[in-house]
């Protein structure tokens, strides 16, 4: 089976140095296959988004050079495929409507304890669908850091696949869309270990193989937290992409001599093809950078 990766951004602002790392991991771990690389938008939820971010999204990965295969897709045209199914789970009793709130899980202990499941609840407004966990994963394979093990009480768990305000759950989406494009492969931040758990499950219940993944590490800022745009990442330089191109390509361990520190962009993300190998990943699955402010 031929390679077929992907960096899935969600539009709710610009591309940081943590996204930087995920969208160069990706990229360098298909095109090393000869494989093909994937961009798709989840903008699965309106609220979050920022107005203008898929678009500087997509600028970004062309600044930065990395160029991606066939057409861009977005998750907020795809919703029939997601509601299909959800239908299908409902009919078959797989899924069902849920009223119990954050806060009442919360104070029954943060899990939910499937007190819904065998409700048949009808009224249907203010009601979330969740999907009765038949097969729950408490461990998978990581392409580098081999087995990672999933809290039992979160594996266990009847989780969402469509929200109270009726929006679409990010486990399900992202798992209907990594089938239907043909994903053999997930790499990104180390962020999204535990629902990885979630969406191994979900393979099972479509009777589907699941895919590889590969968790990379996360940046963290100085203060220990993780880059990310709701913790105020600032946006990597459209204009001058090499420094933070350098500083990302460092940090996924690779050892950059002056001659390449000096070629053009393109020349530089090629060569990181050719020399990239999963052994020089860090084994830590978070790292605080010892770059300058320029990318951090």
């Amino acid at each position: 089976m031929s390679y077929i990766g992907r960096f899935a951004p969600s539009p709710s602002g610009p591309l940081h140095f943590g996204s930087l790392i995920a969208a160069l991991g990706s990229y360098f771990q298909a095109k090393s296959q000869r494989g093909q690389w994937l961009v798709r938008i989840e903008d699965l939820d309106p609220p979050r988004e920022m107005p203008g971010a898929s678009k500087l999204i997509l600028e970004t990965l062309e600044a930065y050079q990395l160029h991606w295969d066939g057409e861009v897709v977005y998750q907020s045209e795809r919703h029939d495929l997601y509601q299909d199914q959800i239908n299908t789970w409902l009919q078959s009793g797989q899924a069902y409507y849920c009223q119990c709130t954050r806060k009442q899980i919360k104070a029954a202990g943060g899990f939910y304890m499937a007190t819904c499941r065998d409700l048949a609840l009808t009224n249907h407004d203010q009601c979330s669908i969740r999907l009765r966990m038949n097969h729950p994963i408490y461990q998978f394979e990581d392409k580098r850091h081999h087995v990672l093990t999933i809290p039992t009480q979160l594996a266990d768990e009847d989780f969402i696949i469509k929200r109270r305000d009726g929006l679409f759950a990010y486990n399900l989406a992202v798992v209907l869309d990594d089938i239907d494009q043909g994903i053999t492969e997930v790499v990104r931040g180390a962020d999204l270990i535990e629902p990885t758990g979630r969406q191994i499950s979900l393979y099972k219940m479509l009777n589907q193989s699941p895919v590889s993944y590969l968790h990379l590490p996360l940046a963290l800022d100085k203060n220990g937290q993780k880059l990310s745009k709701q913790n105020h990442a600032k946006a990597i330089d459209n204009r001058n992409p090499k420094p933070a191109l350098l500083d990302a390509m460092s940090f996924l361990g690779f050892d950059i001599n002056e001659e390449i520190r000096a070629a053009a962009i393109g020349e530089i993300i090629q060569w990181g093809v050719e020399k990239w190998h999963l052994s020089q990943l860090p084994e830590s699955t978070e790292i605080t950078p010892m770059f300058s402010n320029r990318s951090v």
